[in-house]
């Protein structure tokens, strides 16, 4: 199962698409929620779990229309396709000083785990600065923010942002960045590793590992994992891709 938002040049986050493949590179989808479900200007990148009663939730990022604020909705559905007509909720509402967006969200010892993209909005024309926030909750709904995870760098490829798209099965994450405002939808992707913080990380090595974003890791059953990500095409627009990576081989 994926879920992965829609753009064109004539609409940005037209939609949210939910799909499913038996093989992580064929997909048939289930269901779109176009950005009128939500009464938002633009969707971006969603995340969908599992609950402990084996319901479906999509976490949607959602864009207040007329401003540079955003928010994270929620579905839930015993289905996928039911997320069509789940109740919506807002779970991540922002504030006037901070959009929010880009969640991701696990469960892990009894509890959830949230890892959110943030905005600061004090600046005009310079919204689209971005750390990454921690938060932890009881049923993934009600939320407590418990501070900042992982903080861009003076000076180096992620001054202007860092975003955290992934937390690997090792411990450590993922996250794009990019250097300046220019760099806005042009960002790359770097390691982190957990530094000693609850939910907290600091960038690993002084580069990129890739010229790609949105990385997110899928562990296989049988082993080895499934690589996602976008990756920007010569028009400057992107697409979703996927690799598969085999387990590794003892020595």
């Amino acid at each position: 199962m994926v879920a992965y938002p829609t753009r064109s040049p004539a609409q940005r986050g037209a939609a949210v698409v939910v799909a499913r493949s038996t093989d992580g590179e064929r997909l048939t989808t289930v269901v779109a929620l176009e950005k009128s479900r939500f009464g938002a200007e633009s969707l971006e990148r969603p995340a969908v779990v599992r609950t402990e009663t084996g319901r479906w939730r999509l976490y949607v990022s959602a864009a207040t229309p007329g401003s540079k604020h955003w928010r994270i909705d929620a579905l839930e559905a015993g289905d996928l396709a039911g997320l069509a007509d789940g109740a919506l909720r807002t779970v991540f509402p922002g504030d006037a000083h901070t959009g929010v967006k880009d969640p991701v969200i696990r469960r892990a010892d009894g509890g959830w785990q949230a890892w959110v993209c943030c905005h600061p909005l004090d600046e005009p024309e310079e919204e689209d600065r971005m750390t990454t926030a921690y938060a932890t909750s009881g049923d993934g709904l009600e939320w407590t923010w418990r501070g900042t995870a992982l903080n861009p760098r003076p000076g180096t490829w992620d001054a202007r942002g860092a975003r955290l798209t992934v937390v690997l099965a090792d411990g450590r994450a993922a996250y794009d960045g990019r250097a300046t405002k220019e760099e806005n939808l042009f960002e790359r992707t770097g390691l982190a590793v957990a530094d000693g913080r609850p939910g907290g990380f600091v960038a690993a090595g002084e580069d990129p590992v890739a010229d790609v974003r949105y990385l997110d890791v899928v562990s296989l059953p049988g082993g080895g994992s499934r690589l996602y990500y976008e990756a920007r095409l010569p028009d400057g627009s992107h697409e979703l891709r996927t690799e598969r990576h085999p387990a590794a081989q003892p020595r």
